[in-house]
């Protein structure tokens, strides 16, 4: 659907000029709608799968792509190592320390394990709740930080969830 949408776009902005309002007003509902390329407006509980759980070294590693990845520019539907998205980060680090995982938020929903607050551990994936669904992901540091492509405009960031705003969005981790 992305693929298409971008060839639509491409093809009004190089049509003439009656078409450029139109695609301006393609490009802003994309945007408006895009949520960090999840297609969920609400969680669905996990289902099962065959997924196997993670060694530490695997989380530990993509951990550390992800930290090696701060201050790169957010960009929707990327998946680096230009820019990132928050999935595609989250998917960018598992897959360079070995780990393939879905693309999008509702799609790491689903396939991982739950985890609580409590419980999690380095190179866990938080999900959030922003504006009333759960549309983005980061992935955690340990001793309360994570690391995540924030949104349009910023760059792969630190971030803590002490603050008042992650902690209230924070739904749970997720352990692939």
């Amino acid at each position: 659907m992305l693929l298409k949408l971008r060839r639509e776009v491409f093809h009004m902005l190089s049509s003439p000029a009656k078409y450029r309002a139109q695609s301006v007003s393609v490009l802003l509902a994309a945007a408006i709608v895009a949520g960090c390329a999840s297609t969920d407006a609400q969680p669905r509980r996990p289902q099962a799968t065959s997924t196997h759980v993670v060694s530490g070294q695997v989380a530990h590693e993509a951990a550390n792509v992800a930290l090696d990845q701060v201050g790169r520019p957010y960009a929707y539907g990327g998946a680096g190592p230009s820019g990132f998205d928050c999935s595609g980060l989250v998917q960018f680090a598992y897959a360079h320390a070995g780990k393939r995982l879905p693309r999008t938020t509702g799609g790491l929903w689903d396939s991982l394990r739950p985890v609580q607050r409590s419980e999690l551990r380095r190179g866990d994936i938080l999900f959030f709740r922003i504006k009333g669904k759960m549309s983005h992901v980061g992935l955690y540091l340990g001793r309360g930080r994570f690391v995540h492509a924030p949104s349009s405009g910023k760059t792969v960031s630190v971030a803590g969830l002490d603050t008042r705003f992650y902690r209230k969005a924070l739904i749970r981790g997720g352990r692939p």
